[in-house]
């Protein structure tokens, strides 16, 4: 097998028993690291030591992530103006934090019939918050509700 020292210089061709001899006289570990090679690669480490690194450095990139919730907001297809607008200021808040949003559409008894007025209202919302966003999934009837996912825009 070839063996690395834990610096990264290579140590050359050497027997199993060779290598861990080596290992031992260094109070470290033979860990293989790239075992489909020809002959395979073994580099002697402080395993404890690497296991603890590898950790923090996973615990450091989970801490960049953002997390995105997705906010609901339920709309009523005979919505009077002032309601909407205040519905549609929130959904641009949500939009600004980050956050997704799911428009819903709630149709009542009779009121499934005109689904139209839905879609109408639907694509107004997303008209109001396009600076912010972008239709993520365009209204869709869904049983009694119709749904529209807004997504926060990119800044490249």
């Amino acid at each position: 097998m070839r063996v690395v020292d834990s610096t990264g210089t290579q140590l050359g061709i050497m027997p199993t028993k060779d290598a861990l001899r080596l290992a031992e006289e260094r109070q470290l570990d033979l860990v293989e690291v790239a075992p489909a090679a020809k002959p395979p690669v073994c580099r002697i480490m402080d395993f404890g030591k690497y296991k603890y690194e590898q950790s923090k450095r996973e615990k450091e990139a989970r801490k960049k992530q953002k997390i995105i919730n997705i906010k609901e907001v339920k709309l009523r297809p005979n919505i009077e103006d002032h309601d909407f607008e205040v519905k549609a200021r929130n959904t641009v808040r949500f939009l600004k934090d980050g956050d997704k949003v799911k428009a819903t559409i709630i149709f009542r008894g009779r009121e499934i019939v005109h689904t139209q007025l839905g879609q109408q209202l639907l694509l107004r919302l997303a008209e109001y918050a396009k600076d912010f966003s972008s239709v993520e999934r365009q209204p869709k009837l869904e049983g009694k509700n119709m749904i529209m996912i807004l997504a926060p825009k990119q800044d490249n």
